[in-house]
């Protein structure tokens, strides 16, 4: 089994457990919303969540998939960020395992890297009452391909200047 595989399956198995603990129903398409979120290497909006579940054919409302990611954050499977344009998406949680978002403020491209901070390093000393379970932090700024763009731009207007 691929290592993904076996972080998804570990993932049902501990939704199963916090679904029965919670009383709440074992739906097929409660499970199909965390196997969609474990697949994707992306920020799962709903709007695009839910498309993808109707495309392939499963008749679920949007209700139903906001109650179930609430669930899914509840358990501690998938987090809500807001990658810069406001909108809420969904990640999964993989382990601890922190990580930065570089994102693009021309063309909102998102790319994640590794954190080689910690959180330690971040804050200027512990707060009270208060042990961090993970972080995020987000980085705005002009990716590759727009900055190309952008100095073609430049380069083009004034070689018509001349």
């Amino acid at each position: 089994m691929s290592e993904e595989k076996a972080k998804e399956w570990s993932a049902r198995q501990k939704f199963a457990r916090f679904l029965e603990e919670h009383k709440k129903r074992k739906t097929p398409e409660r499970f199909v919303i965390l196997e969609k979120i474990f697949s994707s290497q992306a920020h799962v909006g709903v709007d695009t969540l839910y498309k993808q579940l109707l495309a392939d054919g499963y008749r679920v409302s949007r209700a139903t998939v906001y109650n179930t990611l609430d669930l899914l954050v509840e358990a501690g499977l998938v987090r809500r960020v807001t990658l810069g344009d406001g909108m809420t998406r969904y990640e999964r949680v993989s382990g601890s395992m922190n990580h930065h978002h570089l994102i693009c403020t021309r063309c909102g491209k998102v790319k994640e890297v590794k954190a080689v901070s910690t959180v330690a390093e971040l804050l200027p000393k512990k707060p009270r009452s208060f042990e961090p379970a993970y972080y995020t932090l987000y980085i705005y700024g002009m990716c590759s391909s727009c900055a190309r763009r952008e100095q073609m731009m430049r380069t083009g207007i004034a070689e018509k200047s001349k």
